[in-house]
């Protein structure tokens, strides 16, 4: 019996989604709007139905798909899904559609909007399920192209400078990863770009760092971990709301899932060679984006470096090499995505409504939105690990797993956890306490944001209430690659005696 090919599905439904836009007659902008809404959703359902074939005990790759792309150069269409993977793709399908919804009122170039939006889903979804290096640099490099037209396309006033410098970044790191994708192609006997095959692939050990060093910058841009980070400020800021959640919430994830399924499980001795390194990184990007958004007045940017913040306890949970680090760290880019994603909708909402988002603008707005300023304040609770809700969870497990590896980085790491509270609740105070700055009552949150909202606040409780669902998906792959990765050339495992 057949199995239903439910990665390819949910791969490719948005694109066919966008191919229907793209023959659909002009000057039917509503129209755009709700086959766009309705193919994203349709994606989502296709996502849980892959999420309810998923084997939760089963270590290893599931449901995989696999065809002879160019047989005599030995390329194949390769596709597997496992816990990782898993949970990137579900927040993917589940943010697209709010995206969307948040996009409602564009009124430039709608159709070529939402083909951009579609196109990318596509390609972040294929990112997360390839295990064909050259198919992941296919769909690694196609979501460049959509991301820079929305950002260029419908972004602010400096939206081309933004574009650009995404546009430049992302490029210079992939041309590290497609040499070192070559490299690893010809050195393989046979030659083959297969995941599963090249991790078997002997190297020396200076190859072996050289090449981490190629993947691992190409990651670090995406992340972005510190110092590579210069160019997300200026995209999140410039971009339409929707650019910003996508941006934030699952573009970005793709660099920290690249780490984990690339350099972790290809290059193990080089891993761990670079730990420490690694680890100083992404401390160093935990304080300084924290302090960076303490000095912002501009909300918007306040919360792009609180992303790089935030973005550090991920890498600081992967690169901790213990069960409860990686799966911590697995966890908080799902809980980042759907709390900094929130963030971004409400700074949007709030723009519409007062057209600017300088906070020594606004003030007092908690007395004439009050839904808003509630949904506001358990978002930014949530950013802040409030025990309850899912940010404790991730970074709970962060904190466990890297304490016995690095003591003196893990304390450091946490006045992160303090500065974060400082820059949220301050901002909220500013935003929403007080006096109101002008006489003008702004609507509160319409349907359409009741239903952009409600979603995303009720996966933030549940999570923070009740992860298992979660965690006993995770942690099973989450464990194969902590063994791979900690398992040494003599056959003993770090942290344990030789038998």
């Amino acid at each position: 019996m057949k199995v239903f090919p439910w990665l390819s599905v949910v791969t490719f439904a948005p694109l066919i989604g966008a191919a229907v836009l793209a023959v659909m007659p002009r000057g039917r902008d509503a129209l755009y709007r709700w086959v766009a809404l309705v193919a994203s959703v349709l994606t989502f359902v296709v996502a849980l139905g892959m999420l309810g074939a998923y084997d939760e005990g089963v270590r290893g790759f599931q449901l995989i798909e696999r065809a002879t792309w160019v047989e005599s150069l030995n390329l194949r269409y390769s596709m597997g899904l496992d816990g990782i993977s898993l949970f990137m793709v579900l927040l993917t399908a589940f943010l697209m559609p709010l995206a969307i919804l948040a996009s409602w009122k564009i009124d430039r170039s709608v159709r070529y909007f939402m083909i951009a939006m579609l196109v990318l889903e596509t390609a972040m979804v294929g990112s997360f399920l390839a295990l064909d290096l050259l198919l992941f640099f296919v769909f690694f490099e196609a979501l460049l192209f959509p991301m820079y037209l929305i950002i260029g396309g419908w972004g602010g006033e400096r939206r081309i400078y933004a574009a650009l410098k995404f546009f430049l970044f992302t490029m210079a790191g992939s041309a590290f990863l497609l040499v070192a994708i070559l490299f690893l192609y010809f050195r393989s006997d046979p030659n083959t770009f297969d995941l599963v095959e090249l991790q078997g692939l002997a190297l020396p050990a200076v190859t072996a760092r050289w090449l981490f060093l190629a993947f691992f910058v190409a990651f670090a841009v995406k992340v972005p971990l510190f110092p590579l980070h210069t160019w997300l400020p200026d995209a999140h800021t410039e971009a339409p709301t929707a650019g910003s959640v996508i941006l934030a919430a699952v573009l970005l994830k793709i660099g920290a899932y690249g780490l984990i399924r690339f350099n972790l499980t290809l290059f193990p001795d080089a891993s761990r060679y670079f730990r420490v390194f690694v680890m100083v990184l992404a401390v160093i990007g935990i304080v300084y984006g924290a302090l960076l958004a303490l000095s912002q007045r501009d909300i918007k940017r306040l919360v792009a470096y609180s992303s790089v913040s935030h973005l550090g306890f991920v890498v600081l949970g992967i690169f901790a090499f213990t069960a409860e680090g990686m799966t911590g760290g697995v966890i908080q880019m799902v809980n980042h995505g759907l709390s900094t994603g929130a963030m971004f909708l409400l700074v949007g909402m709030l723009y519409e409504r007062t057209h600017t988002r300088d906070m020594d603008a606004l003030g007092g707005l908690g007395t004439v939105t009050p839904v808003l300023a509630g949904f506001l304040l358990v978002v930014a609770l949530s950013s802040l690990a409030l025990p309850g809700l899912n940010g404790f969870v991730g970074e709970f497990l962060v904190f466990v797993g890297s304490f016995p590896v690095h003591q003196a980085l893990t304390v450091v790491a946490t006045t992160g956890v303090v500065l974060s509270a400082v820059y949220l609740l301050w901002s909220f105070q500013r935003i929403m306490h007080g006096p109101p700055r002008e006489n003008v009552r702004h609507p509160d949150l319409s349907l359409r944001e009741y239903a952009i909202l409600v979603p995303i606040v009720a996966a933030i409780v549940f999570i923070g209430v009740y992860p298992k669902p979660l965690l006993e998906r995770i942690e099973p792959s989450v464990v194969e690659t902590a063994d791979i990765v900690r398992q040494t050339g003599d056959g003993t495992v770090l942290g344990q005696e030789a038998p």
